[in-house]
């Protein structure tokens, strides 16, 4: 599978309220197309536009020696307008 996890911020709620726009963490080597298809299957919506980019790890320090997170990939995602994807995250 493509998509690993959709990414739940406040970022990522202002984009899914003004643009119809939801993002995913996906793989390092996936490419619009996947990304396009994958999420069409997984939620059978229909995706408008995708748009990829690479993430890169933080330098971190871990106990007393430094470190660095991985590099990841995001995906943001445009549904049409009458689609939506629901997370089911409603308390």
């Amino acid at each position: 599978m493509v998509i690993q996890r959709p990414i739940v911020s406040e970022k990522s709620a202002m984009v899914t309220e003004k643009n119809n726009q939801y993002v995913f963490r996906v793989l390092p080597d996936a490419n619009k197309r996947e990304v396009k298809k994958a999420v069409e299957q997984l939620f059978e919506v229909k995706v408008k536009e995708v748009r990829v980019l690479n993430v890169k790890g933080k330098r971190k320090r871990f106990g007393g020696r430094m470190g660095q997170r991985s590099d990841w990939r995001k995906a943001y995602v445009r549904l049409h307008p009458e689609y939506h994807i629901d997370f089911g995250g409603g308390a």
